[in-house]
């Protein structure tokens, strides 16, 4: 009886690889068609279910855009969001709604761009087809198509797939046995691919050496601690070195988070990790709150995971009776940056 969902997760898994082989290919056969779009497009996207710095890679793309005088729009699906359909999350002057109506990370990324046009929209050409109308007097540049590796309707002019440096890569399996939303031969489709969160050298190196078997470019980083910032009312500490704290965070791989607090010189108590996207509740926070309160611990969450919160009111008032912090967080490369930078250019050269 034990074997029973391990032998129902093989057979999902199996199953799964089958069907994504099929609509894969259909779009290689031309039975399912994809669209060209009159705006040239870079997709950020990865081949595994979340976790991988893919977000912290937008914001470094679409600074980088901003930084060389282009102007980048950002089209996602906004995963976790209550609305449905097309909907404007910024436009160039103002933020339009909250993370439950945008998703947490297009809501983050807008508000880390001021100015940058923010869209979501479960079918993207519907999204960039909004885009294309609503700013026909003032188009971007360039559309950044986020977490689309899989989504093949609309060509794009550049594919990045982003790898996770830390997770199993040679005995990946499919989900939900594993984490891969499609076989890893399929990374052949990408025109660039960049390793990430490289913390093991060693083992990065091997990963590594197996990407560059493919010809394709590869680019290497890790996902580097910025600013730790505080929010609420309670009284924060000017020095977090050597602060308890117990963190907390609703994230697709959130080991890396505990090492980048530890790494800062934070003890870190207590931990509490939520579903990657998990809308938060009082119900959900209050033992939470309760613990800190008892041990005397600060609170710490990830940047996604204070943009979700930001809306909540309620819930950040509770919260506000210990010291709460964020910990921003960037892409910092190892290796590649200026491939990725030569690329990113030619990706919207006519």
């Amino acid at each position: 009886m034990s074997e029973g969902p391990n032998f129902l997760h093989k057979t999902a898994a199996l199953l799964y690889r089958v069907v994504t082989g099929l609509r894969n290919s259909a779009f290689e056969r031309g039975v399912l068609k994809t669209w060209h779009a009159p705006l040239p497009v870079v997709s950020i996207g990865n081949i595994t279910a979340g976790g991988t710095g893919k977000t912290p890679l937008a914001d470094w793309i679409i600074g980088y855009y901003r930084s060389i005088g282009e102007t980048p729009a950002l089209l996602s699906r906004g995963y976790g969001r209550s609305s449905k359909g097309v909907l404007l999350v910024a436009d160039t002057r103002r933020i339009l709604c909250g993370s439950r109506e945008a998703g947490d990370e297009p809501l983050m990324l807008a508000a880390k761009n001021p100015g940058t046009i923010t869209v979501v929209a479960e079918k993207r050409k519907e999204g960039v087809e909004f885009i294309l109308k609503r700013f026909k007097g003032q188009l971007p540049s360039v559309i950044i198509l986020d977490d689309a590796f899989q989504h093949r309707q609309i060509a794009r002019d550049l594919d990045i797939v982003v790898i996770n440096a830390a997770e199993a890569y040679f005995d990946a399996r499919m989900l939900p046995e594993g984490r891969l939303r499609e076989p890893l031969a399929n990374i052949r489709r990408a025109g660039l691919l960049v390793l990430s969160k490289i913390n093991d050298r060693k083992t990065a190196d091997a990963i590594a050496l197996d990407l560059k078997k493919t010809g394709i470019p590869v680019a290497e980083a890790r996902t580097a601690a910025d600013e730790l910032v505080a929010f609420g009312t309670a009284a924060a500490a000017e020095n977090t070195s050597g602060m308890r704290a117990l963190a907390f965070a609703g994230i697709g791989a959130p080991g890396g988070f505990l090492l980048s607090l530890r790494e800062r010189g934070i003890e870190v108590d207590s931990h509490r990790f939520f579903r990657d996207h998990e809308p938060y509740s009082k119900e959900k926070l209050i033992p939470m709150l309760l613990e800190a309160e008892q041990r005397s611990l600060s609170l710490v969450t990830t940047e996604k995971d204070y943009y979700r919160l930001l809306g909540e009111h309620e819930i950040m008032a509770m919260l506000s009776v210990r010291p709460c912090y964020y910990l921003k967080i960037r892409t910092e490369f190892i290796e590649g940056k200026e491939t990725l930078e030569t690329m990113l250019k030619a990706a919207i050269q006519p």
